[in-house]
């Protein structure tokens, strides 16, 4: 890796001397480089290869319009996976944190639409349901059978959102527990 490196240093002081062909050499010799990178940040960060080839692109531009800035003593290689390293931090944060899953090949195991519950089911929710404290039964019945939002629920009862938040969680968590014993 060393003698790589003094290459691409070689080529960087070539090139902003104003040899064309040492830059264009350099360019194309640091890519790959830049793209094994980027995909390892990818991987690490449990994303695919989508956005590669843009963070690669974005780094050689970033490497041409702030080459003025490496300092010709020093190694190119530190300098280069900064900047790469940036290009990569920037790429996940403008994509956010978000899972994607293709449904395409689910598509033959998903229901087309959902029947409805049988009637034991319902009569058990319901007496669960009639269980619960009378707040966790108010907000559950209000959003999870009504499809009120947490705001409305929240102005409905005269409590804050976290409250209904947290009534939500637990009487949700109640009832998963009572219905699990009933099967």
């Amino acid at each position: 890796m060393h003698e790589r490196e003094a290459e691409w240093a070689d080529l960087m002081r070539r090139a902003i001397a104003g040899d064309d062909a040492a830059y264009e050499r350099l360019l194309r010799t640091l890519a790959p480089s830049l793209r094994a990178a980027a995909r390892r940040g990818f991987a690490r960060a449990g994303r695919g290869d989508a956005e590669v080839e843009d963070v690669v692109q974005e780094t050689l531009l970033a490497i041409h319009l702030k080459r003025h800035t490496w300092d010709a003593s020093a190694p190119l290689g530190p300098w280069v996976r900064a900047i790469t390293r940036n290009k990569l931090v920037d790429a996940l944060r403008r994509r956010g944190f978000r899972i994607e899953v293709p449904i395409d090949d689910l598509a033959e195991v998903l229901p087309a639409n959902t029947p409805e519950p049988a009637s034991g089911v319902v009569q058990a929710v319901e007496r669960n349901l009639d269980a619960l404290p009378a707040r966790q039964r108010a907000v559950v019945r209000a959003i999870a059978v009504e499809g009120v939002s947490i705001a409305e629920t929240a102005t409905r009862l005269s409590v804050s959102q976290g409250a209904v938040r947290v009534a939500l969680h637990r009487g949700l968590a109640a009832l998963a527990l009572k219905l699990g014993k009933i099967e």
